[in-house]
């Protein structure tokens, strides 16, 4: 099974264009890019995310480069599954999969897979898991990588609908449904206040979470310490926020991260079925795009609403009601050994 060197990577050619672009691969201390990134990567598609995914396989880094610019185009993480013989991107977080610098080929994307493959394949991979981000945020990219997998014989196992809120100056409250407005407005009378907590709330806020989900049969993906250690490694981009009711209590709750310059997540929003006639996670939504818009970011992910039996239509219709997008996230696999 998959043993590569941890001290430094590996650079192989590509039959693209005479040489220009090369195939970077390693794993270790040589998980990292060596050549400048040519787009802003997505929190959860760097190695510095990768490595606090907690597993048991061997976590590998495939870059692609343009070697007369001296950049990296494209890069894609992975953690090697030893006992099924399984790639998967990612491990443990929301997406992983291949993020592109704009404008490239297709045809170079698909060598660029077809050499990690080889890769892969030679080291004793049988099978590739890959859940890709939502194509609100790129696009084109989403477009031309789902292309690309399909051509090379990817099978979609999983589509799930993602909803996001377009950050701008026209405001939140004119995207809702009357019926959100009136709740929207219900909490504003009964005053309910929108704050940013500090992370040493984080164990109370914790413990709050789980009491909600539990309520709704419901558990929550990280445990009390991984949030910790997230909050404490990006401290710039993890957020706790929060509603409190009139006398002070908290009404609602979320962890929210910046996923990159453009994108805030709304991560694990929370209210206790008590406060359902206020509905104060519209309110905790309308101050996420108030910081978002704030600080430059350009969208509101709302995150995809599925059941392990199928879609949460109830979930779905709320976001909807908050003047939620939709867009698709797809999940691919693909067997190397067909």
């Amino acid at each position: 099974m998959l043993i590569l060197p941890t001290t430094s990577s590996i650079l192989l050619p590509l039959p693209f264009e005479g040489g220009r672009y090369a195939l970077r691969y390693g794993s270790g201390a040589a998980l990292r890019p060596v050549c400048p990134l040519a787009f802003e990567p997505f929190l959860y598609c760097t190695p510095q995310h990768l490595v606090l995914q907690r597993h048991a396989g061997q976590a590998l880094g495939f870059y692609l480069e343009d070697q007369r610019q001296a950049s990296t185009i494209a890069a894609y993480q992975v953690v090697v599954e030893a006992h099924t013989e399984t790639a998967h991107s990612p491990w443990q977080a929301p997406f992983g999969a291949v993020q592109l610098a704009p404008g490239l080929p297709a045809a170079l994307v698909q060598v660029f897979l077809e050499g990690v493959h080889a890769v892969l394949k030679e080291h004793g991979v049988r099978r590739v898991r890959v859940r890709s981000y939502p194509f609100a945020y790129d696009p084109a990219g989403s477009a031309l990588l789902t292309q690309t997998l399909l051509q090379l014989g990817y099978q979609v196992t999983l589509t799930e609908l993602n909803n996001h809120l377009p950050l701008t100056e026209v405001g939140f409250e004119a995207g809702l449904h009357v019926s959100e407005r009136r709740r929207l407005h219900k909490c504003r009378r009964h005053g309910f206040q929108f704050e940013q907590e500090s992370p040493q709330l984080l164990p109370a806020a914790y413990d709050f979470l789980h009491q909600c989900r539990d309520e709704k049969g419901q558990q929550l993906s990280l445990s009390l310490d991984r949030l910790k250690e997230l909050f404490r490694q990006f401290p710039q981009d993890h957020f706790l926020f929060s509603v409190r009711d009139g006398a002070g209590q908290w009404a609602a709750l979320t962890v929210a991260i910046r996923v990159n310059q453009q994108v805030l997540y709304n991560f694990y929003p929370a209210s206790p079925l008590a406060y359902n006639s206020f509905s104060p996670v519209v309110l905790l939504n309308e101050g996420l795009c108030a910081f978002g818009l704030a600080n430059g970011l350009k969208l509101l992910d709302l995150g995809t609403s599925t059941l392990p039996e199928g879609p949460n239509h109830s979930l779905l219709q709320f976001k909807r009601h908050l003047g939620g997008v939709l867009s698709l996230k797809l999940t691919f696999e693909f067997n190397l050994t067909a």
